[in-house]
């Protein structure tokens, strides 16, 4: 882990001003530290050779009570602008990565990895507090007070400059160390944490149906089990934290040590002057104090910057590229032209070579067996995935050359599982803020429209509160084939010259199934260029044309 990642100033603007206030809290703790070294060494000579004389050393006594109250009111200004400084910087990063990760599509990390992703942008960017309102300051400090301090001892006792000269950089030495071994240990805690995160949301989704077959008591066992190893690789980063903090102790002792030894045996022997001896015993250990702490600060910091390396790896994911032309006017015909896509990393094809054409006004099915591409194509047709070979053309104009944020806006889509949710994500939202995330500023009429073409409106009206009747996120009170139509009557309100749904009908009964297959025939009848994914023969029936995806198929 490097000490300051440049990506930080990138990615936290905010962290640029907290780098120049606390670079000047630096320079001017490290002027109060010799000046109070310098004062102190002063009062005690005096009082040593002349007897205590208020008098005589009364305002220096105030200017030392002065100089640490300055340092305790510079420290407590230093910790309020960390804090603020993190608070702003949490919430940059925060709102960037969960941006850029949804950015990224269903391929991304917040399509393949939701609970890591919620961990991270939680607890993860919580975890910056420890670097920015301890780590961090202490940095600043640990570069410029032992500089300061070697300028001024320079012009005092070269020997003792030499000396800590020497031995200052043998902590930085063993802090690299000690941070090379504490970053294994923190990838590891941060990865139970991660299995842990995944599988509490798995058991929590699937609890229903674990509890019905008598499995959750023993999916209860594997997660305390998994969070046995959490606590136990939580407990090795502490005991990283406080062995090595005892070894940079040691080492900061014996280096003053070495000082303090060379500094009596000169003083013994009359080479060196009594009040300058004194003042280069107060500073040497203030030379390493810095150091010493942002070791012991650097393990409270681990997981903030193991958090923050996840977040700029997300940042650094490069988004799908779009096109800059516009839509073709009037309907859309879609050309599959030798389409493929295989992943990186990979040599089998996730998508083989498909060829066929969607016409408006008509209903494509995609078929085939499971892991054969549909996926794959759909997140191409969707925009989440550029091809790997083919091409895709809307109505002649290549699909690369269009606006992803304009085609996507003349599309609706329907996944098999859909979240009913509003656009501004209330807890609650109602069915008439469910239908218009798709268009919203579609008035009650639209939404009726719409859930009419679904074939869902009279069911709607028939509840206390019609469209205005909350629902659950998860649909609870509705029946899945209501959620299905729900979810297409969203994809209709905003009148899509395409419509794009994954099995609408999987795991639906047959009153359900019907009611779907009526909703996509009435939407291609309107001129909808209709692909529907299909494994269902109701679906499949009703199509214009099959498309087998899996091989390459001339439609």
């Amino acid at each position: 882990m490097r000490p300051l990642d440049p990506r930080l100033m990138r990615y936290a603007r905010s962290t640029r001003g907290f780098m120049i206030v606390a670079i000047l809290l630096g320079v001017v703790t490290a002027i109060l530290v010799i000046l109070q070294a310098r004062a102190l060494s002063t009062v005690i000579v005096n009082v040593t050779a002349h007897g205590f004389n208020f008098a005589e050393v009364g305002g220096l006594v105030f200017a030392v009570a002065a100089l640490i109250g300055a340092r305790a009111l510079l420290a407590w200004a230093t910790e309020i602008a960390a804090f603020r400084s993190s608070a702003a910087v949490k919430e940059e990063l925060r709102t960037a990565a969960l941006a850029h990760a949804l950015a990224l599509g269903p391929n991304g990390p917040a399509g393949t990895d939701p609970a890591g992703v919620t961990t991270l942008v939680t607890r993860g960017v919580d975890a910056l507090d420890a670097y920015f309102s301890r780590y961090l300051p202490q940095l600043v400090l640990a570069v410029i007070v032992p500089i300061a301090i070697l300028l001024t001892m320079l012009g005092q006792d070269i020997l003792s400059t030499v000396i800590v000269a020497i031995t200052i950089p043998l902590i930085p030495l063993f802090m690299i160390l000690i941070g090379m071994y504490t970053k294994s240990r923190v990838d590891r805690q941060w990865k139970t944490l991660a299995v842990l995160s995944g599988h509490f949301l798995d058991l929590v989704a699937g609890l229903p149906t674990l509890k019905i077959f008598g499995r959750a008591k023993s999916q209860a066992e594997a997660i305390a089990a998994v969070g046995d190893r959490y606590r136990m690789s939580t407990m090795g980063v502490l005991r990283i934290s406080f062995l090595s903090s005892l070894a940079l102790e040691l080492l900061a002792t014996l280096s003053v040590a070495l000082v303090a030894v060379s500094v009596g045996l000169r003083l013994a022997e009359g080479q060196i002057a009594y009040g300058i001896a004194l003042f280069v015993l107060l500073l040497a250990p203030e030379a390493y104090l810095p150091l010493r702490l942002v070791g012991q600060h650097f393990h409270a910091a681990a997981e903030g910057l193991g958090a923050a390396e996840r977040i700029f790896a997300i940042l650094e994911t490069p988004l799908p590229t779009s096109g800059t032309s516009e839509m073709p006017e009037g309907s859309v015909t879609i050309d599959v032209d030798h389409l493929g896509y295989t992943y990186a990393g990979s040599e089998v094809p996730a998508l083989a070579p498909t060829t066929f054409t969607a016409r408006p006004g008509t209903i494509t099915a995609l078929v085939g067996l499971s892991g054969g591409g549909k996926s794959t194509l759909v997140n191409v047709l969707l925009g989440f995935l550029a091809p790997t070979m083919g091409e895709v053309r809307v109505s002649e104009c290549p699909l690369a050359d269009i606006s992803t944020a304009v085609w996507r806006s003349s599309i609706g889509w329907v996944p098999q599982s859909p979240v009913l949710v509003s656009a501004d994500l209330n807890v609650n939202p109602t069915i008439a803020q469910v239908v218009r995330v798709g268009m919203s500023d579609a008035t009650d009429d639209h939404v009726r429209r719409a859930l009419s073409d679904a074939g869902i409106l009279d069911e709607v009206m028939a509840l206390p509160l019609g469209i205005d009747t909350a629902l659950n996120a998860d649909g609870s009170g509705l029946s899945r084939g209501q959620q299905q139509r729900i979810a297409i009557a969203r994809a209709l309100v905003r009148e899509p010259r395409v419509l794009v749904l994954d099995e609408p009908s999987a795991a639906l009964d047959i009153d359900s199934e019907d009611a779907v297959v009526a909703a996509v025939r009435e939407a291609a009848s309107r001129g909808c260029t209709v692909i529907v994914v299909a494994h269902r023969p109701a679906l499949v029936e009703i199509a214009d044309q099959v498309v087998r995806v899996g091989t390459e198929v001339l439609a």
